[in-house]
């Protein structure tokens, strides 16, 4: 079991897999006590002449004293080895951020699986049992990954996460060349190849809060102050709930505190969070969205208010449809089409993926002309069939 601990070992790593087709990777990192997760661990193999499990495989120390990325870094540039990894965001978020870089050629197993026909969001361990013949040893999983000196046991279950990989890849890769759905999988692929993916900017962050109310003036002063949050979170390198959590910032927005008096009135607010900076900021925020213009008050999200509108028994039959088509193809429900993208078809919206590329041809034109009244659903047996109408 190799660790690489300094620049040159991992130079001359990175030399023999740019000769190779591909190179799983994987991560261990901390995020729990920071914004930006902290990379702790990474791992990379290689296959072999013999196959798949002969190659070399390396855990790579990033915390040791002196030693530079950079080699990695530039091995993800490289176009001629395919990076592989499983459920990949997370991690090509932490190259993003540290390394501003992301890997291309870039193959995600988790995404080819759904595609393959083994679900939705399936675990590294289940391919590992089902493709790869092997079992994970699950108990360093809850390891502190920055603490130091790593165990045997640590290190093991780290480069199971990528020598396993190989053949899980290999797999894959041709079940997806005998289907032809390699290019399905590219589509997907396009929202991981994409930068903006692994920005958060302060202006958007209220998008993400969950709440019912949709008064514009309300929206306002979420997004004052979800934007303060994430500006602060950001600059200080902390998780945004040690700022404020979601509940304590709708609390806020409802009683729109004016002074610090008001702050210590709120129930959810955290001690530390009713004065310096951070209430400072709070009621800064909440100035601003109090102030601002009625052209420039925020709208509700789409699809927020769109379940009044919603035709249920169409959402209803258009779930059948999709059923019906994910059991027939074998790619996972949820990755043709999501939840909210039916209910938004069933309220009239197009705007929505599961109406482009791949999965218009899968399900997006059939669910089109189910709304359409074009055709109808039958059942035969076990069996959901598309059955034209007559004009």
């Amino acid at each position: 079991m190799k660790l690489i601990t300094t620049t040159e070992e991992l130079a001359a790593f990175c030399a023999l897999a740019h000769d190779t087709p591909y190179v799983t990777v994987d991560t261990e990192f901390l995020r729990e006590r920071t914004y930006y997760a902290k990379l702790c661990l990474l791992q990379m193999a290689l296959p072999g002449p013999e196959g798949a499990d002969s190659g070399p495989a390396v855990l790579v120390d990033p915390l040791a004293d002196g030693l530079s990325l950079a080699p990695f870094y530039e091995l993800l540039r490289d176009q001629s080895t395919v990076k592989v990894l499983h459920a990949a965001r997370q991690d090509l978020e932490i190259f993003y951020i540290e390394g501003g870089t992301l890997p291309t050629p870039l193959f995600d197993t988790q995404i080819a699986a759904m595609v393959c026909g083994f679900g939705d969001q399936v675990g590294y361990e289940t391919l590992v049992r089902k493709l790869a013949k092997g079992s994970i040893d699950k108990s360093s999983r809850f390891t502190d990954w920055s603490r130091r000196p790593l165990t045997e046991a640590q290190l093991g279950y780290a480069l199971a996460d990528v020598t396993h990989l190989r053949v899980i890849y290999e797999t894959l890769a041709m079940r997806l060349r005998e289907t032809g759905r390699a290019a399905w999988v590219a589509e997907e692929l396009a929202t991981l190849d994409d930068p903006e993916t692994y920005l958060t900017r302060p202006e958007d962050a209220w998008k993400r809060v969950k709440t019912r109310n949709n008064s514009a003036r309300f929206l306002a002063l979420v997004r004052e102050l979800a934007a303060f949050r994430e500006e602060y979170a950001q600059s200080r390198n902390v998780p945004r709930s040690r700022v404020f959590k979601d509940d304590a910032l709708l609390e806020i927005a409802s009683l729109k505190p004016a002074t610090q008096d008001d702050l210590g009135r709120t129930r959810l607010l955290l001690r530390e969070a009713r004065r310096g900076e951070i209430a400072q900021g709070i009621l800064d925020a909440v100035a601003r969205g109090l102030a601002c213009p009625p052209k420039d008050l925020p709208q509700a999200q789409n699809g927020r208010d769109d379940a009044m509108q919603v035709n249920p028994a169409l959402a209803d039959l258009l779930r059948v449809l999709l059923k019906a088509k994910s059991d027939k193809t074998g790619v996972a429900a949820r990755l043709i089409a999501p939840s909210a993208d039916l209910d938004a078809l069933a309220a009239g919206r197009r705007d929505v993926a599961a109406l482009s590329g791949w999965r218009s041809k899968v399900f997006g034109d059939d669910a089109l002309r189910l709304c359409d009244g074009k055709v109808a659903l039958a059942v035969r047996g076990e069996r959901v069939d598309v059955v034209a109408l007559p004009e």
